[in-house]
């Protein structure tokens, strides 16, 4: 199992105070080399940094503050920075797709609904322009990779896109790569019973690894610890691949029938294990970075990523739609997770990449180390004539 990232969450201006992120660099060395003398080594892949959210940053000029963030990133050796969850219907979501496109490592997202606010239909609505926005300007729409919308999500989870600071004191959090602890785990067990202990077991007993040190390095650099991400997030190797894990589980192939069951069950194992959480802390299953996900995309549909998200996180990630996909069907998209969100009381996110050129059907080929190629998903093309009322820029709906 690796460490996916270590995310620091700081307070940022405009201009940007470099001593602000050294500050967090400095904790970043010590932790590498912490981590990768604990006993169990469990190697740092990437540095990342989170601001507070755009609308309290309120920068002048949001792609010349991009680029800023982004420059100030790389002289201190964090790989990816992250512009704070701006509210869907604010007036800088305009140049947002602007900001992500003329940087190479700058996220950004958007909130377009909450359980508290409900779904806010104007901010659906400007998220899905900056989708289309990045698949049309950003090769093969690979902007798309650094945005997302989001429903219903709390501040410091260290996942990007979704990572974002509630504006308080600096603090760093944890997010785990630990699908393989599942494929291990459900490889060795011989009933239902055996497979949760075998997992719940691995999970604390790494969670106990990384909270002594993670606690060790709050104390010594002066920030707060905000938890520990658990999410079985996968990398594009069999051995790496919660699909695998969840069809050892069930013994079908994943988008078949026991394939809810199986996401139901993951998150239980992990809603059971005791660690110190923030985040998700649950099941991940982005389509482009799993390897069995990836093959097994003619198996299932966007409203059978929807279903299983009824019972485990995130939402829809890394989802390669048709080139032609307009804003008005990204927006139907939003709405239905959006739903699920608020109703259900839980986060969800969305991660859709139309990509120029391809059709429903049709396989990607990207060549990125974190992607496997799978097929492009058909969506419905068919706008809603909600979006087109009067009443869309103030309506919400709880």
């Amino acid at each position: 199992m690796n460490i996916r990232t270590i995310t620091g969450f700081l307070n940022l201006f405009d201009p940007i105070s470099d001593s602000d992120v050294r500050a967090f660099r400095t904790l970043i060395d010590a932790a590498r080399a912490d981590f990768r003398e604990a006993s169990a080594g469990f190697p740092i892949q990437t540095a990342r940094l989170a601001t507070q959210s755009l609308a309290q940053i309120a920068p002048q000029n949001l792609p010349r503050f991009a680029r800023d963030l982004e420059s100030v990133g790389k002289s201190n050796q964090i790989d990816y920075v992250s512009m704070g969850a701006l509210p869907g219907d604010h007036p800088l979501i305009e140049y947002l797709a602007e900001a992500i496109a003329g940087t190479e490592n700058v996220f950004g997202t958007a909130h377009i609904a909450s359980h508290a606010d409900g779904i806010n239909l104007k901010a659906i609505t400007s998220a899905a322009r900056v989708v289309c926005q990045l698949a049309n300007s950003t090769a093969d729409g690979f902007g798309n990779l650094r945005f997302a919308a989001l429903a219903n999500c709390p501040p410091h989870s260290p996942f990007f896109p979704v990572a974002y600071h509630d504006g308080g004191a600096r603090a760093f959090a944890i997010a785990t790569e630990a699908a393989p602890l599942a494929v291990d785990a459900f490889s060795r067990a011989q009933s239902l019973a055996q497979a949760r202990e075998n997992l719940v077991d691995a999970v604390e007993r790494a969670s106990e690894t990384i909270s002594r040190i993670a606690n060790d390095l709050a104390k010594r650099f002066d920030f707060r610890f905000a938890g520990i991400d658990f999410s079985l997030a996968p990398y594009p190797e069999e051995s790496r691949s919660v699909g695998t894990a969840m069809e050892q589980l069930t013994g079908a192939k994943f988008g078949e029938r026991g394939t809810l069951f199986a996401a139901a069950f993951l998150t239980d194992c992990l809603n059971r294990a005791n660690f110190p959480r923030t985040g998700f802390s649950g099941l991940m299953l982005p389509v482009l970075e799993d390897s069995t996900l990836a093959a097994r995309s003619a198996n299932y549909t966007l409203d059978s990523l929807l279903l299983y998200s009824t019972v485990c996180g995130t939402g829809l990630d890394t989802i390669p739609l048709s080139g032609d996909t307009t804003s008005d069907t990204v927006a139907g998209i939003l709405l239905d997770l959006a739903t699920l969100a608020v109703k259900l009381n839980k986060p969800l996110t969305a991660r859709l990449m139309p990509i120029p050129g391809m059709n429903a059907g049709d396989t990607t080929r990207f060549n990125f180390e974190y992607f496997a190629n799978a097929r492009v998903m058909d969506s419905s093309k068919t706008a809603l004539k909600i979006f087109e009322t009067d009443d869309k820029v103030e309506f919400k709906i709880k």
